[in-house]
């Protein structure tokens, strides 16, 4: 029995900054004084502040030390591990209160979550089934296979009111009973996990498959027992390493002890997982893409219908559900689907996890009920904007998704309330802007991603969003007119109306919120050739302020076409004509004395 417990963040945010050679170099200190038997090392997956990796918390105290380097370890062994004295330089400030050191749940980055997808992220070893289910895991699908009928679990799972947490927010329920009944005498039928995680800024499925994958596998053979599928897939994108490899760990665990394979807890149900790897095409997050790629073909979507419960993998019937829906299934089954229903909204049940990212302070994993609203999110629990700055924007869905401004800060978030803000939820990313983000640039940024993304299959998302994209380029080069607003507004139309998938269909979003809320910004790029927020290099003009300058020539050293003259000491001059707008000059410069306009 060890006193001390240390979880170091084994996720990929603080694995990057180094937390592998933290755990080594905590457990050779550890053994240096003598704690082996007393200490235990542990990596877990991700704890949420990702900002702040790496992340070491010390049980039964709770010590939350952050940014922690190597050259820390030996004091955090030496006073904290052995003499008891907590190492307060090292400790989360937000947990530092007069004369104690405050529970991290008490932070005000978690005391408005509630974790239910993510409950063991942070808690556990993920590569060590004992602890799964030490934490009730393999329970519910004990209680499906000894007391429920594959009716039984459908029916607490549509009463439940989950919807599909990968964008579209499909009745969980509802897709699963159509693979039950719409095709009885199927000899063979598929459970999929969408674990294909493109978005940009989104990392939520990567960090629940890094810190607690047994749990995607026991829904997935939930699953698999309300439909009638005796084997599974989990598509995971090969950009995710740890999560592959911890996935496969939990796989083979769960083989070991009869929780994948023939006859499991001697129901006479067999259902069994395999990985497959996608080689990073966004387009491979819809499903029947992803279906066509596991497959072994190109992937690509198909016409709709018939949907995948239908004819989905194989052309056989199948339940296809992302890494969070699947995170949820087995807390419903253990509490009740009145319990699950109770948080949220009215169309909305249950909670939601965000990825955080873009101009906030805290960056990193969320968990929140179903309706929280925007300002919660980014100013309670996200510790709003980083210097002072005013919050201009959020952008939800990823490429799919619109861009809410200020005005929409307190509207609640759920699948309905973003759509009719013309954005949506998609699986969860949120990045945050601020007053410098030029939103013309925003919609150009994630409609390159869309057209680079294109699987090139029909011509409206293939060569629509290529023409999108080249009329943005012609506002942000300040080539663009008033009538080239209203035909690029008319072609996200088109492209939305004749697009064969969810890709191309939803493409345009990011053009049309951006233009539909900050029209006046677009219309300052096309009238005033300005770009208000000083992004747009093309309608940029620098100038040195004479009263400013001191005239130690930096500015003209620096620049690399020799466009800046002047004297020492004397105030300096840019030539326009030759300057190359690079910054280079505003960078080298520091008195404050050039800036653009």
């Amino acid at each position: 029995m060890y006193r001390s417990q240390v979880l170091i963040c084994g996720g990929t945010g603080c694995t990057s900054s180094g937390s592998v050679k933290i755990a080594k170099r905590l457990q050779e200190e550890i053994d240096k004084n003598g704690l082996t038997d007393e200490v235990m090392v542990v990596r877990t997956g991700c704890f949420g502040l990702c900002a702040l990796g790496p992340i070491m918390i010390v049980y039964p105290e709770g010590t939350f030390y952050s940014m922690v380097k190597e050259e820390d370890i030996a004091e955090i062994v030496s006073e904290h591990l052995l003499k008891g004295r907590i190492v307060t330089r090292l400790v989360y400030d937000e947990t530092v209160a007069e004369n104690e050191i405050k529970s991290l749940k008490e932070t005000d980055f978690y005391k408005k979550q509630h974790r239910i997808a993510l409950r063991n992220c942070g808690v556990i070893n993920p590569e060590c089934i004992d602890e799964y289910i030490g934490r009730n895991g393999y329970e519910a699908l004990g209680k499906v296979l000894k007391t429920m009928t594959p009716d039984d679990v459908i029916q607490v799972i549509l009463d439940s009111g989950l919807r599909g947490r990968g964008g579209g927010g499909f009745p969980t329920g509802k897709k699963w009973q159509l693979a039950r009944n719409l095709v009885k005498d199927a000899d063979q039928k598929y459970v999929c996990c969408n674990a294909d995680e493109g978005d940009p800024g989104a990392f939520m499925d990567r960090s629940v498959l890094e810190g607690d994958p047994h749990v995607v596998i026991e829904a997935m053979a939930i699953a698999g027992y309300a439909i009638g599928a005796t084997q599974g897939y989990i598509y995971i994108r090969a950009e995710y390493p740890i999560a592959v490899q911890r996935l496969q760990i939990a796989i083979d665990q769960a083989r070991e002890y009869g929780l994948l394979g023939k006859n499991i807890f001697d129901s006479g149900f067999d259902f069994d997982l395999d990985i497959r790897l996608g080689a990073g095409a966004f387009v491979c997050g819809e499903e029947t893409a992803l279906m066509t790629s596991i497959e072994g073909n190109r992937g690509e979507p198909r016409p709709r219908p018939p949907f995948p419960a239908e004819s989905g993998l194989f052309k056989k019937p199948t339940v296809l559900n992302n890494v969070e829906t699947y995170a949820n299934i087995p807390q419903i089954i253990l509490n009740g689907a009145d319990w699950f229903a109770s948080m949220g909204t009215e169309k909305s049940k249950g909670t939601k996890v965000f990825a955080l990212g873009g101009k906030i302070h805290n960056t990193g994993l969320v968990e929140v009920p179903m309706g929280t609203t925007l300002r919660e999110v980014i100013y309670e629990i996200g510790g709003g904007i980083p210097n002072g700055k005013a919050f201009k924007a959020a952008q939800t869905g990823g490429p799919s998704g619109g861009c809410i401004p200020a005005e929409h800060l307190d509207i609640p978030i759920d699948y309905d309330n973003l759509i009719a803000i013309g954005s949506m939820m998609g699986s969860g990313g949120l990045i945050v802007m601020d007053e410098d983000n030029c939103m013309v640039d925003i919609a150009k940024f994630f409609l390159q991603f869309t057209v680079d993304e294109s699987c090139g299959k029909c011509t409206p998302c293939r060569i629509g969003t290529k023409r999108l994209y080249e009329m943005l380029e012609k506002i942000t080069s300040g080539n663009a007119t008033m009538e080239d607003l209203d035909k690029m507004e008319k072609l996200c139309y088109y492209i939305k109306n004749n697009s064969l998938c969810g890709l191309g269909q939803t493409a345009p979003n990011p053009v049309l919120s951006t233009l539909r809320y900050f029209k006046d910004e677009y219309i300052a790029h096309v009238k005033d050739k300005k770009c208000p927020a000083g992004v747009c290099q093309d309608l940029l003009t620098y100038k040195i302020i004479d009263l400013k300058c001191k005239g130690c020539t930096a500015c003209a050293r620096g620049c690399p076409v020799g466009a800046i003259s002047g004297t020492v000491k004397q105030p300096h001059s840019i030539d326009t004509a030759k300057c190359i707008k690079c910054g280079a000059c505003m960078a080298k410069c520091k008195f404050g004395a050039i800036i653009k306009e």
